[in-house]
């Protein structure tokens, strides 16, 4: 077996549903059951894959329906079973950035101490071994990091949201910033992102974090007309909890040899498919006809 990492990039809100809520939000998105970060099941992530290598099948040439076969399954018959399981294995889309409205800077691109812990942990073993080329600061519980040079913080001083913060420049910071925007930042057009990561990273308090994951989402109101009266047709009146433009996650994907008998296609050849997928858009979650969940992609 071995692995990569897929990075997911939102331009645009994002809704992966969890349906109905018991909350104020009649249709909040998926969270992890015990830290309650954002997340998005494997299983939609493989979905989206799949749809988009394979487009249209009946147009696919015979080869390249059976290496779609192969990586993903063949596609399930009513009443029987496959003959083989795919060869891809994706997890859940896992929290890495979050964005953060701040007084300077516009908004802040926000983690913390067990995020990145988390997300070491992963590329480490995605990588087969290897390390990455910075450390994870000690974690503190009455200021936040932020790099040597960012845009920001004043006079020590971060204001995210309503809340002010005092603020420690670390070196190990600025290192992390230029890690992300290098690996995991997919090609967004230009050179304003990677160099707005490099200057708005902070990393949190682990429980400031998670409050902010929870609260600092985009909830918005929804409606449905009735076409002849032009009013809110009865009960048809909903909020909707999405995630926020310019978030980043990351999907740990792992590759097997071909499960079906008297192939020799390897590990590497099936995620070089998904590797032809790096860089492009797709489309995630539920709202796509009023343009939710546009992302961009890098595989690495």
């Amino acid at each position: 077996m071995i692995t990569q990492t897929l990075y997911i990039y939102t331009e645009t809100p994002l809704h992966a549903g969890a349906g109905s809520g018991l909350s104020s939000i009649d249709l909040p998105i998926q969270r992890e059951r015990t830290t309650q970060y954002p997340m998005i099941q494997g299983s939609g992530i493989k979905g989206k894959l799949r749809a988009s290598l394979e487009g249209d099948r009946e147009s696919l040439t015979p080869e390249a329906r059976e290496m779609v076969d192969i990586v993903f399954g063949p596609p399930s018959t009513s009443g029987t079973h496959s003959d083989h399981a795919g060869a891809l294995i994706a997890g859940d889309a896992r929290l890495l950035l979050f964005p953060v409205r701040s007084l300077n800077g516009v908004f802040a691109y926000t983690t913390s101490y067990d995020i990145l812990s988390r997300f070491r942990r992963d590329i480490e073993r995605a990588q087969t071994g290897s390390t990455v080329d910075w450390d994870i600061p000690p974690a503190l519980t009455e200021q936040v990091l932020v790099a040597e040079k960012n845009d920001v913080s004043t006079d020590n001083t971060i204001v995210l949201e309503e809340f002010s913060f005092e603020v420690k420049a670390d070196p190990q910071i600025t290192k992390i910033a230029k890690w992300i925007a290098s690996h995991a930042l997919p090609d967004l057009g230009t050179a304003y992102w990677p160099e707005k990561i490099k200057s708005s990273l902070v990393i949190l308090p682990n429980d400031v974090f998670r409050d902010f994951a929870l609260y600092a989402t985009e909830v918005i109101t929804r409606v449905r007309i009735d076409r002849l009266k032009k009013t809110v047709e009865t009960g048809a009146l909903w909020t909707e909890e999405n995630l926020p433009t310019d978030t980043l996650l990351y999907v740990p994907l792992y590759a097997n040899k071909a499960r079906k008998k008297d192939s020799r296609i390897d590990e590497q050849q099936v995620l070089a498919q998904i590797a032809t997928l790096s860089n492009r858009y797709l489309q995630l979650g539920g709202d796509e006809t009023v343009g939710r969940g546009i992302v961009r992609i890098r595989v690495n």
